[in-house]
């Protein structure tokens, strides 16, 4: 929800109400965006996977909230749980795949946003 729509302000928020799914390709939902930081979701059904990218001017941090994924960081994979998170700076290449047997909820954090 951006900040133009009028965020409101629940006492917690759950990151698996914002949860999407698609056959075909990961789903991204927006759970805040500003002119400094995106939260997102991203949900990757088994299979599924974000290509190799990178983002210029914008930090990226993941934190898995359920499943297990395969990330991919300046040539190295590194599996991560729910609980677990990774950084990729500016400029670094990253990517995911859902190589485990359920679903894969990241939370995705953007600085500045974009």
């Amino acid at each position: 929800m951006s900040r133009e729509q009028g965020i409101k302000h629940p006492s917690k928020i759950q990151p698996q109400d914002h949860a999407r799914s698609s056959s075909t390709q990961m789903a991204k939902s927006t759970i805040f965006h500003s002119e400094r930081l995106l939260v997102g979701l991203n949900c990757f059904e088994v299979g599924q996977e974000h290509a190799l990218h990178a983002h210029s001017d914008m930090d990226k941090v993941y934190l898995v909230s359920a499943g297990v994924g395969q990330f991919l960081l300046e040539g190295r994979e590194i599996q991560l749980v729910a609980g677990q998170m990774l950084v990729a700076p500016a400029d670094v290449p990253h990517g995911v795949r859902n190589d485990g047997p359920d679903q894969l909820l990241v939370l995705v954090f953007l600085a500045p946003g974009p």
